[in-house]
């Protein structure tokens, strides 16, 4: 497919750092400017969305005096706690970001803090905070209180407090200081009163929340190659994770384009069915049971509110309600001009019938690893392998959620067979009630419906729909669930065909073929560790590490990945994608394992 490669101006999507307190995060670019940030939940209105456009949007910049300072970011080992550095001639300075971890027992509100502090010579800063309530539509108006400035208009107030003096101007505040060598200033941006700002409290909430999240990464059971990587990721999935309701995120941005200058821009701040379960695998992967547990539970919820006859959504709100309806926000520019900017999603109501595999799987591995299942989630296990077996035949709109005509995808199929062979086996395992004998026959009828229709007339290797021709990387989940021996000749032509057609330099699109959208689209990022994990399955281990290695410098400067790629391997798309991460961890797990041991077997949930 075509792609609109155009010049990036100012700060690029992986420029990027991110921090957050499992309610909502902050992208924090490498000139220490928050350009997106969405309060006070994920799924809110943005206070700051420079990134989305630079006039309008609103920030929050700290800027030393430091013409001259190379600039470096990095995480605080093992949290979500980020440092940026301005390295110069005459002086150093770092700004430390984080938002107090819920579980951190600090006495801050819910709140956004920044550190400065001068590490060598005398360091003049400056510091500026303009934000922009309900997506940038509301310019608010700024006043002081005491120590510290109110930004609010008619629905929405947010506080600053600062350890420096602090200046209004018009819908803005900002304050110049000097610093010291070892001199600290603060800044907290909250919507709750706190006057005094207590230096005290927030360092004792820097302190805490690192301890939390470091309590946290270490629970890991992973201790192979790529570790830092594969901890990095985790904590990006943790942070997509909502605290209070156990849903996660696809990704916490929206509106950031799959190919610069054009309409593919899409907002995924929902909590998807399908990457909220695959998230669920990753977990467990790593010896995280607490994440599933929580995330069956949500689920479980969802059933308790479905209607007789209803079948469950693509997609829910992080709240579990009915995910946003999409529009468009045309009073803003678009990230380097990438219109409409779209928030909501319109696949909310699309049918994508390989949701039911994905949800299924990760409850029978929830159960497998974790807590046995109840026996009203056995009920509701029951009433999705009878949607499933009354509805598999049907067309939809596919994982890749086409804007189009229908069509009985390869994937969708696929993962209907999951659903019911997960059934299957769980009630087998368990003792469960169910109609495990239909069940298994209508398991068979799926994969006998998937050799005989959806393969190439010539090559016979699998293909994207039913009759066609046309490949699609979706196909590389066949051996990762089991579907196929991942040594088969036919999979084995398919996959060579997917590294002929559909690769670049370790880069995997999706496909190539028409999909109803304008504009053009990038490489996936989470087909290229799919497309690792498939050849580590076939054994093929030293073209599993070189598409390995190729894979991880797709990741930014701290380890975390986007959506897409350009033609150039610049970053595109919503930004972190828990696709993405979670498929590194399953790809790093079972390649490390077969590097360990390349003759054995692999253990492998």
């Amino acid at each position: 497919m075509p792609h609109r490669e155009n010049p990036v101006p100012g700060r690029s999507i992986g420029e990027h750092g991110v921090i957050g307190n499992q309610d909502t995060i902050a992208l924090v670019a490498t000139d220490g400017t928050i350009d997106f940030l969405c309060w006070p939940h994920m799924d809110s209105p943005t206070v700051f969305a420079a990134l989305l456009d630079p006039a309008k949007g609103g920030e929050f910049s700290v800027a030393p005096a430091l013409p001259d300072a190379r600039r470096m970011q990095l995480y605080i080992p093992e949290t979500n706690v980020l440092v940026t550095r301005w390295m110069g001639g005459k002086g150093s300075m770092e700004l430390t970001d984080f938002m107090p971890h819920p579980e951190a027992g600090a006495r801050l509100p819910r709140s956004l803090v920044r550190r400065v502090r001068a590490s060598r010579g005398r360091v003049k800063v400056r510091v500026r905070c303009r934000p922009r309530f309900d997506y940038a539509a509301s310019v608010p108006t700024a006043d002081a209180y005491g120590d510290t400035v109110v930004f609010h208009d008619d629905a929405h107030s947010l506080r600053l407090g600062a350890s420096v003096p602090i200046l209004v101007g018009e819908s803005e505040a900002h304050a110049e200081f000097e610093l010291e060598a070892g001199q600290d200033a603060w800044f907290v941006l909250c919507d709750e009163a706190f006057d005094p700002l207590d230096v005290a409290e927030c360092a004792t909430a820097l302190e805490a929340t690192s301890d939390a999240w470091r309590h946290w990464t270490r629970r890991s059971h992973y201790r192979g190659r790529w570790r830092e990587l594969v901890d990095r990721s985790a904590l990006v999935l943790k942070l997509l994770t909502s605290h209070e309701h156990g849903s996660i995120a696809a990704a916490g941005t929206f509106g950031l384009p799959e190919a610069t200058g054009a309409a593919r821009n899409w907002d995924y701040r929902a909590s998807w069915i399908r990457d909220a379960s695959f998230t669920v695998y990753a977990f467990m992967r790593l010896g995280y049971v607490e994440e599933a547990a929580h995330f069956r539970q949500w689920t479980e919820d969802r059933f308790v509110e479905l209607e007789e006859g209803a079948a469950l959504r693509v997609m829910y709100a992080l709240d579990g309600s009915e995910a946003l309806k999409e529009s468009t926000l045309d009073h803003l520019a678009g990230y380097a001009g990438s219109k409409p900017v779209r928030i909501g999603n319109a696949a909310r109501t699309q049918t994508q019938l390989d949701i039911f595999g994905e949800l299924i799987d990760s409850i029978y591995l929830s159960n497998k690893y974790g807590r046995a299942i109840s026996h009203a989630g056995w009920a509701h296990v029951k009433r999705l392998v009878d949607h499933v077996c009354a509805h598999w035949r049907d067309a939809d709109e596919g994982i890749w959620e086409i804007r189009d005509t229908p069509r009985h995808f390869l994937h969708s199929r696929l993962m209907c067979w999951v659903a019911l062979d997960r059934s299957v086996r769980l009630a087998s395992k368990r003792s469960l009630p169910g109609a495990v004998v239909e069940w298994a026959m209508e398991r068979d009828r799926i994969a006998e419906d998937i050799w005989a229709h959806f393969r190439h007339p010539e090559h016979g290797y699998f293909v994207q729909t039913m009759g066609g021709t046309d490949l699609d990387a979706a196909a590389l989940m066949m051996p990762l669930v089991r579907f196929v021996s991942a040594t088969d000749p036919v999979w084995l032509k398919t996959l060579d065909a997917i590294g002929e057609r559909l690769t670049d330099d370790g880069m995997v699109f999706r496909y190539r073929n028409a999909d109803g959208l304008e504009g053009g689209d990038g490489a996936f990022t989470t087909c290229t560790f799919w497309y690792v994990e498939c050849l580590a399955r076939a054994g093929r281990l030293d073209e599993a590490r070189d598409a390995m290695v190729r894979g991880v410098h797709y990741a930014n400067h701290l380890g975390l990945f986007s959506e897409e790629l350009s033609l150039r391997a610049e970053q595109l798309g919503n930004f972190p994608q828990a696709l993405t991460h979670l498929a590194f961890i399953s790809a790093a797990y079972y390649l490390d394992r077969r590097l360990s041991s390349p003759q054995g077997e692999v253990w492998q949930p």
